[in-house]
């Protein structure tokens, strides 16, 4: 419990800083103590989230969105995606299914980051750089949701169960849907926040590949602010006031999804 505690406090004492200095001005943050509010901070907190959202016409609810639609929307399509692939890698037997797996885990450990000039090269041949489709497509794909997939397809479905549908009538892509994406959905909550915090995280890839400002996620637009700081002193909070803003989709996706995720690996625990 003492080590559980210390490591509590080693991650929870940044975004309570995070809290604390976003309720500051930015005359505040020498003048008084870095831990702990200011008389003002009520006032200033709310004012400091009117300048973040009011700021160069409202360009940071704009990254926000991109955020979101990136995440959300990617982020269930990849799950979808994994999902069948994983599935069909567990349930049928064909050839070349052993390479194609291992293909797959060789995916897992290629780094996000090295993808991302080959990626530009292949984009700017289609001429779909600086476009929303450049952020968007990558994002579908998920080598650890398939290979995740599959393990938990083979120790979750049964094949009877499949048997038992297929008699009955039920069509290869009605069972998937039907039967297995039910006993799948632990394992799915959970390909489904990797994915989603992997792509909001994502920095290099929109670094890379985009132009426009309205298309940034919000990483990539906190980023070209806080590049900013020198010559704008008065950023600095909107970029600390923006990075507490920014955290708040993950933490809603890991309370509202966490007793799916726990359930899972209670399952998965007797099994």
């Amino acid at each position: 419990m003492l080590i559980m505690g210390v490591f509590t406090l080693y991650f929870l004492i940044p975004i309570f800083w995070l809290l604390v200095s976003s309720t500051k001005t930015l005359g505040n943050f020498n003048s008084t103590f870095s831990l702990w509010f200011t008389p003002t901070s009520l006032a200033d907190g709310v004012t400091n989230i009117t300048k973040l959202f009011t700021y160069n016409d409202g360009i940071f609810p704009r990254w926000m969105f991109n955020s979101i639609v990136y995440a959300v929307v990617a982020g269930g399509l990849g799950t979808i995606l994994a999902a069948m692939c994983g599935y069909a890698l567990s349930k049928y037997r064909f050839r070349g299914r052993e390479v194609i797996f291992n293909v797959v885990l060789g995916g897992v450990l290629v780094p996000a980051t090295a993808l991302a000039l080959p990626l530009f090269l292949i984009f700017s041949q289609v001429q779909l750089t600086n476009t929303f489709w450049s952020v968007f497509l990558p994002s579908i794909v998920s080598p650890f949701g398939v290979y995740l997939s599959r393990i938990y397809a083979a120790s979750s479905v049964p094949d009877e169960i499949i048997e038992a549908a297929r008699i009955d009538g039920s069509g290869e892509v009605r069972t998937f849907f039907t039967v297995a994406v039910r006993l799948m959905s632990p394992a799915l909550v959970t390909v489904f926040l990797f994915q989603f915090v992997s792509i909001w995280n994502n920095f290099f890839l929109p670094l890379v590949i985009l132009r426009d400002q309205t298309l940034f996620p919000v990483t990539l637009g906190l980023y070209t602010w806080n590049s900013q700081v020198s010559e704008i002193p008065d950023i600095r909070t909107l970029v600390i006031v923006g990075a507490l803003v920014s955290i708040i989709p993950l933490l809603v996706a890991f309370l509202s999804l966490q007793r799916f995720w726990r359930n899972g690996l209670g399952s998965g625990g007797l099994k």
